[in-house]
């Protein structure tokens, strides 16, 4: 890259900014006006999002058997012009989002720290300013180079992130959120000069010479940001501080190494992890006993216990790498390429929507799948653009699938890591919610692990969403890859890597896609970075993996069942008229509310009128969607319906067809006989079958029971016992039915011109009833 495609600015009291064009925009990172205090601090901006990284290292030496990085990434609701959710109005927690950025910052910087150093490192990268539309998480990873790079603390960069995303078949570096959404392509690519040391993306079946071609995109973007970085090292750039490293006595080390070397070599040849770990625990504790004090001729008394344990670790750790470089030789026995032997079982838990369990060797992981209303959709609330995610996937990681003791206190980062991964790997596999109006919530219980759970979880979301019947568009398994490679570049790639291989290793490459492509990785290395020919050929190992572990799932479940569990909500869908959803949500919500409670059913209006109606009882959702289409349609004479006694007066019952709408039974179409009360029929709540007689000018509803409740009306022969036990004291129809001939009718005396009665009021007759 030529020097004059970076621009370098220096301005007053120590300010310098250098900037480099990516994609058609420019990337400035800024150093010497905030955060002074730290060992190194840098802006980074993109468009206008903001992004400043603070690096600070302890002066305190501490003890540790391992490198001490802590890495945080902080979201600030103001830097989007939001306010804070809940009381207290300030930001709590670190969401997920924060915790996966935080991760992606880690991953990149962490391989190229001396893992002898152990003094503290705290990187912190806040977000000042998001603009909502373009990347921040890579904006942090850049920052938090330059930081390092320009600071005093020792480091081996820089380094630099970027998104690919592609559209149409073109690539984009570092793409809007609206590009990310329209394109087939969401990947991070970090790395150095020479080489990526971190891939993290999602896909859709992407084939694995595409992705090379974007990983290669992406390493062109990467070199143009290290070059800004390191002009800008140049003119700010602190002389690195110098630290002591310790090491043993060579004389212990050889002493060590003849003691321990038979023991450890046996515990390294075939043998399964608790047989061998059981082995090594007893070889560390013995070696300790042994060689933790040691004494000279004079007696002299030298305390090692801070060495022994890094000895053991460093020859476990060469015999290991020996033996794969030189003999293809795996600690379990294994050969480079072979996988270890998988179980598959689904159906396993009974009141689950779906559950499966899939084992590959010593890793053993029970998914489980809950199918929920459209409002159980994640309302995710962040400094982007809200959104609603309907597929969500946890991850698990208990104690005990390692045989150790330690508090449960919440997801870790790792488990909020692992299951955005397998989150990642079946999200463009699931269907829409216009063709499958689900929820879907897929929880990966790790119950046993030596290495690849993040893989094995995504095999046992598969088979538990084929098992509760979600139709995916196809079933996705994954692969973990390893690599050990050597000073003098001789190089091994493994297929499924144990835990012993990923902690002795040198690379873990997740890989997890279907028979046609690609639809996540996630890589992290432990040197400075690999080539492009080492990633071709992981990814052609993985896919041949891959396709192995499709075929042994397909022998158990390959397709979705075509029936849904019992115990899953059923939906019953229905439109009705964009202006009948007022009168269906009624004020407040008060209506729908109403008929949810009544038929045990939960409900999902959309703005074009359709309704979901979810019910784990099918007689609740024929219910409600009675309810539903009474409350939104026009109510037709002649049709039936089941309502409920709300109101008794003396000349009839008040039935309500739905919430809000009631009609009138006169007492007499109570029943198919006469009532002397209403009270001796029905009461207050009573269900009953009514049928719409009439609708008056006014739009009242008249109704009628007869006929239609064999509880109420009574039968042929029921109604000729009340005839002959009523003798002459009555009509047994009130309602226009059979009657006792009492004869001919005295004439009124008052005249009139009917026949003896009185004239009506208006003229004619009697006034006219009202209905009701």
């Amino acid at each position: 890259m030529a020097d004059s495609d970076i621009k370098v600015f220096e301005g007053e009291n120590g300010v310098v900014e250098v900037g480099v064009e990516l994609g058609g925009k420019m990337m400035v990172i800024q150093t010497g006006k905030l955060a002074k205090q730290a060992n190194g601090a840098a802006l980074v901006r993109f468009g206008d999002s903001v992004v400043l990284v603070a690096v600070v290292a302890s002066p305190l030496k501490r003890d540790l058997d391992y490198f001490p990085l802590q890495v945080e990434f902080e979201e600030r609701m103001y830097s989007a012009g939001k306010m804070p959710g809940g009381f207290l109005k300030r930001e709590g927690r670190s969401s997920e989002h924060s915790t996966l950025s935080a991760r992606l910052i880690d991953r990149p910087i962490r391989p190229l720290f001396d893992k002898k150093m152990k003094y503290e490192v705290q990187v912190v990268a806040f977000c000042m300013s998001s603009d909502q539309e373009n990347p921040l998480d890579v904006c942090g990873i850049v920052g938090a180079s330059a930081a390092l790079a320009i600071s005093d603390i020792p480091w081996d960069g820089p380094v630099a992130g970027v998104r690919v995303g592609r559209i149409n078949g073109e690539f984009i570096v570092n793409p809007t959120f609206e590009q990310s959404e329209a394109g087939d392509i969401s990947l991070v690519v970090a790395g150095t000069d020479d080489a990526l040391n971190m891939v993290e993306g999602e896909f859709k079946e992407l084939s694995e010479d595409d992705m090379l071609k974007a990983l290669e995109f992406g390493h062109d973007a990467v070199k143009k940001i290290i070059a800004a970085q390191k002009a800008l090292v140049e003119k700010v750039g602190k002389q690195k501080f110098t630290y002591e490293v310790e090491k043993p006595d060579p004389e212990l080390v050889r002493q060590i190494e003849e003691f321990a070397l038979p023991v450890m070599k046996d515990a390294l040849e075939g043998k399964m992890k608790e047989e061998r770990e059981d082995m090594m625990n007893k070889l560390s504790q013995e070696t300790h006993e042994k060689f933790d004090k040691t004494a000279d001729a004079d007696g002299n008394e030298t305390d090692n216990s801070r060495f022994v344990g890094e000895i053991l670790h460093d020859l476990e750790q060469r015999l290991v790498r020996e033996a794969i470089i030189e003999r293809d030789y795996r600690p379990d026995g294994r050969t480079l390429d072979q996988i270890r032997p998988i179980s598959v079982e689904v159906g396993l838990l009974p009141r689950t929507h779906g559950s499966a369990l899939f084992t590959r060797g010593q890793t053993q992981v029970l998914s489980s799948v809950t199918l929920g209303s459209m409002k159980d959709n994640q309302r995710v609330d962040g400094i982007s653009d809200d959104t609603d995610k309907y597929y969500i996937h946890h991850y698990n990681f208990p104690p005990f699938s390692v045989g150790e003791v330690r508090p449960i206190r919440g997801p870790s980062r790792r488990d909020i890591g692992h299951g955005a991964l397998a989150e990642r790997a079946l999200a463009g596999m699931l269907p829409s919610q216009d063709d499958f109006p689900y929820t879907v919530r897929v929880v990966s219980e790790v119950l046993e692990s030596n290495g690849s759970s993040s893989m094995a979880s995504v095999c046992g979301s598969t088979l538990s969403l084929l098992d509760a019947g979600v139709p995916i568009k196809a079933p996705v398994a994954g692969i973990a890859m390893g690599l050990v490679l050597q000073p003098d570049g001789r190089y091994k790639i493994l297929t499924d890597i144990q835990g012993i291989e990923d902690h002795l290793g040198d690379m873990d490459f997740k890989v997890a896609g279907t028979a046609k492509g690609v639809n996540a990785v996630q890589m992290d290395i432990k040197v400075k970075g690999i080539t492009s020919a080492i990633m071709a050929e992981a990814l052609e190992r993985a896919k041949k993996a891959r396709l192995f572990i499709l075929d042994k799932m397909a022998e158990v479940i390959s397709e979705p069942r075509p029936e849904l569990s019992p115990y899953a909500p059923r939906i019953i869908t229905t439109h009705i008229d964009e202006d009948k959803i007022g009168a269906l949500i009624g004020p407040g919500g008060k209506t729908i509310r109403q008929i949810t409670e009544q038929t045990n059913t939960k409900i999902d209006v959309d703005d074009d009128g359709r309704v979901l109606i979810y019910s784990y009882d099918l007689e609740g959702g024929k219910k409600a969607l009675d309810m539903v289409e009474m409350l939104t349609r026009d109510v037709e004479v002649g049709a039936e319906y089941e309502g409920t006694v709300v109101r008794l007066v003396s000349f009839g019952a008040f039935v309500e067809l739905s919430p809000g709408k009631d009609g009138l039974v006169h007492i007499s179409n109570i029943a198919n006989y006469r009532i002397s009360s209403v009270e001796e029929v029905l009461e207050i709540g009573q269900k009953v079958r009514v049928k719409v007689r009439e609708i008056d000018d006014m739009g009242r509803v008249n109704l009628t029971m007869k006929g239609l409740n064999p509880g109420i009306d009574k039968s042929e022969e029921e109604l000729a016992a009340l005839i002959k036990e009523r003798g002459e004291n009555g009509d047994a129809d009130s309602g226009g039915g059979k009657s006792f001939d009492r004869g001919p009718r005295p004439p009124y005396k008052g005249g009139g011109d009917r026949g003896g009665r009185p004239p009506r009021r208006d003229g004619g007759g009697r006034p006219p009833r009202k209905s009701y």
